[in-house]
């Protein structure tokens, strides 16, 4: 028995402990790995976390004491870091848009809007309407609105009803009153019939 353990080659066993070695250091490294990417992961998601969050929810808008918008939202979160600040409101707004004599102009409605509250500026989409005093229609799935220039626009497929007719289009642009409008791409008008 002794013999037999003295043939062994020393060298085989020092190969052996380094094998042993190299794959605990390995399994210890791909480990520590995970932790820190679990790591990464929780600081991440902790980075998309609401600042704050209100339920049925009411903001006024205004300009010099003026009020120029009210919106209402069943559910409001706000979020913020170095790179974005923004309002998003997934299950939806209602805004009321008012003239300088405080009366109302034009309702807007959609499924989900968001405010980016340092350019001033809401993107409203899935099923918007949007209704002036006059009761024009607009139904569209995207419009933004810019607040600092007074204008509400959609690049998307457009459809107004007034009165006395239907105008589809491609693209639209208006002031917030939604009383002076412009269609782009025109596809087609129909006349309402009474």
């Amino acid at each position: 028995m002794i013999n037999g353990l003295s043939e062994i080659n020393t060298g085989s066993i020092l190969k052996i402990f380094k094998n042993i070695f190299f794959t605990v250091a390995v399994a210890f490294f791909i480990s520590s790995c995970q932790d820190d990417i679990e790591k990464v992961r929780v600081i991440t998601e902790k980075n998309n976390l609401p600042i704050e969050t209100g339920y049925t929810i009411q903001i006024n808008y205004t300009d010099s004491g003026i009020l120029k918008a009210r919106l209402f939202a069943p559910l409001l979160e706000r979020y913020t870091n170095d790179e974005k600040y923004y309002t998003e409101m997934r299950k939806g707004i209602t805004a009321i848009f008012y003239n300088k004599k405080k009366k109302v102009e034009s309702f807007l409605k959609a499924k989900y809007a968001i405010r980016y509250d340092r350019e001033k500026r809401m993107v409203a989409k899935n099923d918007v309407v949007l209704v002036n005093y006059k009761g024009d229609t607009l139904n569209t799935e995207l419009l933004n609105w810019d607040e600092q220039t007074q204008k509400i626009y959609s690049d998307k497929y457009v459809r107004i009803t007034t009165p006395e007719e239907i105008i589809i289009g491609e693209g639209f642009e208006s002031n917030t009153d939604f009383d002076k409008y412009k269609i782009f791409k025109i596809k087609g008008t129909f006349s309402v019939k009474k």
